[in-house]
């Protein structure tokens, strides 16, 4: 969560205000999230999704996030070929955003090995904690994308 802008869940009631908020964005597909784990253990590793979706223009953003015990070995990166794999084939997306701390290096370097452009860099466009924070935006456009 170092790179999240939100604060964290100190109660399950906000966990499960979280599911509700996910399983609504997924029944009125505005959104899907599927739970990062390895086959053999269900364990949950972490999370990769589409929100705001923007279907009159097929375009998505893609959020995600990875325990940090499982950073530095591709985890992400399979899932987020996965995930790419299932909004251009299946979702007829033209292009997906995702729009990152410029500070968080793991995850330029996840959606760069992935083809993502940087578009855009807001400078203070974002309030969190009282301070007014950067960010970057990254897209990937079908034409563009290696499968």
């Amino acid at each position: 969560m170092h790179y999240i802008d939100r604060p964290l869940a100190d109660s399950l009631d906000v966990i499960y205000e979280l599911i509700d908020k996910i399983a609504n964005n997924y029944k009125a597909n505005d959104g899907i999230l599927w739970a990062i784990s390895f086959k053999e253990d269900p364990k949950l590793l972490g999370t990769i999704g589409f929100w705001r979706i923007t279907k009159e223009h097929y375009r998505a953003e893609i959020g995600y996030i990875l325990d940090p015990e499982q950073w530095g070995k591709g985890i992400m990166n399979e899932a987020m070929k996965a995930v790419l794999d299932y909004g251009f084939t299946q979702m007829n997306l033209h292009s997906v955003e995702a729009v990152v701390n410029p500070d968080n290096d793991a995850s330029i370097s996840v959606l760069e090995r992935n083809n993502f452009k940087r578009e855009a860099y807001y400078r203070e466009n974002y309030y969190y904690q009282g301070k007014f924070l950067d960010s970057g935006v990254y897209s990937l456009i079908i034409g563009e994308w290696g499968k």
